[in-house]
C-alpha cells in the first residue's frame, strides 16, 4: 500500500475541550468553556472532559459552508475575508481581488498551489479526532447508553467529514478506526467514489440505529437520527447526478471522467450510469420526510423588522424553540453560532451599519433569479416585471436574502442599539452635475450594488455585544430535503403530482401567490423549475457551489460574466437602473471538483491528483 508522511497534528491540538457546563440554562452543548494541554487520560478519565472533546469536533461542522471561509494573509499577519463558496461560483463577487481560492475558481486559475487545503486538513484532523474517541471510550466513567450515544454521535460526524471531501474531491482514502502518530506513515491510497459513498451510508446507517430521531433542549444541535437519514439522501443524490452518474444523453459535456484514465475514472465517477441510482436517492429523501419529525417553518408573528412573510427570514434566527411559542423543526442538521453573536451582521451589513465589508457581493443573475410574486420567471413577459421598478411585486425571499438601494435595515444609536429603520443608500446622485455616493453607494461600499441578507438578523448590530441575534446555521434543513425527494423522484418517475406537491410546498412557504407551478410541465421543465427553486431557496447556504456541478451545468453558470447594478438618482430623486459588468468568470472541465492541495501530492505518497491538474 502506498503511503503519505504527514505532519500529523499531535494529540493535544484536540484538547481544545470542555471542563464545565455554563450556568445559563439557555446555553446548550456546544457553548462550553475551553482549556488546553490535557493529557489523554486526563481527558478520557473524566466525562466531562470526554464530553468536551466530542464537542470539539463538532467545532468545524461548518467551515466548508462559511462565508468567511476563504481569507488572505497578509505580511502583518492580518486575514483579511474575501467570502465562501457563494464568491467561488455565480452567487457573489469577492470582497477583495487578493488571491484567494475563491478568486482562483471565479476566474478559472485554480490549480494544486493556489487551492486552500482547509478541506483536506481539517476533515481528516477531525477523523482522526474521532478515532481518538472510539480507541478511548472504555476510559469514559458513564453509562454504557451514553457512551453509545457519543460514539454513535461521532460516527455520524466521521460520516459528515468524508462527505466534506467527497463533494470537494470524489473519491479520498479512507483511514478507517486507524490512529497515526507523528512519524507513522498515512495510506494515502483513494478509494472509489463508490466506495466512499458506501461507506458514508453506512456510517449514517449505523448511527441512526442509536441516536434520537430529533436532538432537543440541551442537546439541541447534537448528531440525530434525523441527520443521519438527511445525509444519507444527500450523498445519494449527489451519486445518482450527471457528474458522477452521466447518461448518455450528456455524452458531449465533458467531465473529469473523460480526463481520467482507466485507473484514475473510478475515484473521481461511477464507471458507468445506473438509472437506478435515482430511484434510490429518491427513497432516501422520502424517508426523512416520513418520519414525520421536520416540517417547513411557518410563523410569521410579525416581531419588528421582520416583513409579513417573515417566516422564511425568521427561521434563521430560531434556536429549536423561542419565548414566543414557535418551534423550529424545520432544521435537521445545523452549526449553532454562539449565543448573542453578530457575526454574519458584521460580515455583510453596508458600512453605516458598521459592516467590514468581509462577505462577498451578490451579483445581478442571482437577483434575476427570483421570480415576480405571482411565481413567474421576471423574463415570462406575463410576469408584470417592471425593469424601471426591478424590485417591486417580487419573490418575498428576495428581499430576506438581498440588500438593494433603498432597502430598508435596522439604523444604529450610539449605544449600539437599533433606533427604527432607514434606507440603504447605494445610488449615486446625478444632482450636483456629477455622480457621487455615501458610504454604502455602489462603487464605493458595494461592488456589485448589492449586499447579501440571507440569514441576518434585522434586530442584530453589527461590530457590538449589545444586540446580538441566536442564529442557526442551516446545514441541512427540511426545505432541502423536499427539493431533494422532487428532483429524485423528476429524475426517476418524471414529474408526477407528488414531485409537483413538494416543489409547491417551499414556494408557499415563501409567500409566493400564486405558489402552484404550471400545470403539464414536461421532465425537462420541471428540472429547470427545481433547478431554480434550489437556486433562491438555497441561496447563500452552501449548495449552489456543487449544484452547478453535480447538474453539469457550470461550463454555462460559471462561464459567464458576472454582473451588478448602478443606480442613479436625479435632482427629484427619480432612478435610472443601469447593468454593468463587473467580472467574467471563466471555468474549464477540471473545475468541476476540486485539486488536492501541492502539499500533500508533493510528499510522493502516490496520493493521485484530480485529471485536469
Amino acid at each position: 500500500m502506498k503511503k503519505i508522511y504527514v505532519h500529523c497534528i499531535s494529540l493535544t491540538f484536540f484538547f481544545f475541550v470542555v471542563l464545565c457546563v455554563s450556568s445559563c440554562k439557555k446555553e446548550g452543548f456546544l457553548t462550553k468553556t475551553t482549556t488546553t494541554n490535557l493529557t489523554s487520560t486526563t481527558v478520557f478519565t473524566d466525562s466531562l472532559n470526554a464530553e468536551g472533546f466530542l464537542a470539539n469536533i463538532y467545532s468545524n461542522i461548518g467551515f466548508a459552508t462559511s462565508a468567511s471561509r476563504f481569507f488572505y494573509k497578509t505580511p502583518s499577519g492580518t486575514s483579511i475575508t474575501c467570502g465562501g463558496l457563494d464568491a467561488a461560483c455565480d452567487e457573489s463577487e469577492v470582497s477583495h481581488t487578493y488571491s484567494t481560492t475563491a478568486l482562483a475558481f471565479a476566474t478559472g486559475a485554480i490549480n494544486a498551489g493556489l487551492v486552500t487545503d482547509d478541506a483536506y486538513s481539517t476533515c481528516y484532523t477531525q477523523i482522526r479526532a474521532i478515532n481518538q474517541l472510539y480507541k478511548n471510550i472504555g476510559l469514559v466513567p458513564i453509562k454504557a447508553a451514553n457512551k453509545a450515544q457519543m460514539l454513535a454521535e461521532a460516527q455520524f460526524l466521521k460520516a459528515w467529514y468524508y462527505f466534506i471531501l467527497l463533494e470537494h474531491y470524489g473519491g479520498v482514502p479512507i483511514v478507517g478506526y486507524n490512529i497515526y502518530d507523528y512519524t507513522q506513515p498515512i495510506p494515502a491510497t483513494r478509494s472509489t467514489f463508490a466506495q466512499c459513498v458506501s461507506y458514508i451510508t453506512a456510517e449514517c446507517d449505523s448511527a441512526y440505529k442509536v441516536l434520537p430521531l430529533v436532538q432537543t433542549g440541551m442537546n439541541y444541535g447534537r448528531a440525530s437520527g434525523g441527520a443521519c437519514l438527511a445525509l444519507k439522501a444527500r450523498v445519494l443524490l449527489y451519486a445518482a447526478s450527471p457528474l458522477y452518474n452521466k447518461p448518455g444523453s450528456m455524452a458531449s459535456i465533458q467531465t473529469p471522467a473523460d480526463l481520467a484514465s482507466a485507473a484514475v475514472k473510478p475515484l473521481v465517477a461511477y464507471p458507468s450510469y445506473d438509472a437506478t441510482r435515482w430511484a434510490t436517492a429518491e427513497a432516501a429523501a422520502q424517508a426523512v420526510i416520513q418520519t414525520g419529525a421536520y416540517q417547513l417553518f411557518t410563523d410569521s408573528t410579525l416581531l419588528p423588522g421582520y416583513g409579513e412573510e417573515g417566516a422564511f427570514q425568521y427561521l434563521f434566527t430560531v434556536r429549536g424553540s423561542n419565548g414566543n411559542g414557535a418551534v423550529n423543526n424545520e432544521y435537521i442538521w445545523n452549526y449553532m453560532e454562539p449565543e448573542g453573536n453578530s457575526i454574519l451582521e458584521g460580515l455583510f451589513q453596508p458600512p453605516t451599519r458598521d459592516g467590514d465589508n468581509g462577505g462577498a457581493y451578490p451579483y445581478q443573475g442571482m437577483v434575476d433569479a427570483f421570480p415576480m410574486a405571482n411565481g413567474k420567471q421576471i423574463t415570462d413577459p406575463n410576469s408584470g416585471y417592471d425593469p424601471t421598478n426591478p424590485y417591486a411585486k417580487r419573490d418575498p425571499r428576495l428581499y430576506y436574502s438581498i440588500v438593494y438601494d433603498q432597502h430598508l435595515m435596522g439604523t444604529r444609536t450610539n449605544t449600539g442599539l437599533i433606533d427604527g429603520f432607514s434606507p440603504v443608500n447605494i445610488y449615486l446622485s446625478s444632482a450636483s452635475g456629477s455622480l457621487s455616493g455615501g458610504p454604502d453607494a455602489v462603487y464605493q461600499g458595494t461592488l456589485t450594488g448589492y449586499y447579501n441578507n440571507k440569514m441576518l438578523d434585522p434586530n442584530a448590530v453589527a461590530q457590538t455585544i449589545f444586540q446580538g441575534t441566536n442564529r442557526v446555521i442551516p446545514l441541512i434543513r427540511f426545505a432541502e430535503i423536499l427539493l431533494d425527494y422532487a428532483e429524485a423522484a423528476n429524475e426517476n418517475e418524471g414529474p408526477t403530482a407528488n414531485v409537483y406537491a413538494a416543489v409547491e410546498q417551499v414556494r408557499q412557504r415563501a409567500g409566493l401567490s400564486p405558489y402552484q407551478l404550471p400545470t403539464g410541465l414536461s421532465q425537462a421543465d420541471m428540472r429547470t423549475a427545481i433547478q431554480n427553486e434550489r437556486r433562491v431557496e438555497l441561496a447563500y447556504e452552501g449548495n449552489r457551489f456543487f449544484d452547478v456541478r453535480r447538474w453539469l451545468i457550470a461550463n454555462q453558470t460559471d462561464n459567464v460574466q458576472g454582473s451588478g447594478m448602478e443606480v442613479d438618482r436625479n435632482a427629484q430623486f427619480v432612478p435610472t437602473y443601469k447593468i454593468f459588468p463587473v467580472r467574467k468568470h471563466n471555468f474549464h472541465t477540471a473545475m468541476y471538483l476540486w485539486p488536492f492541495p501541492q502539499a500533500e501530492i508533493g510528499k510522493g505518497s502516490g496520493l493521485v491528483q484530480n485529471p485536469g491538474y
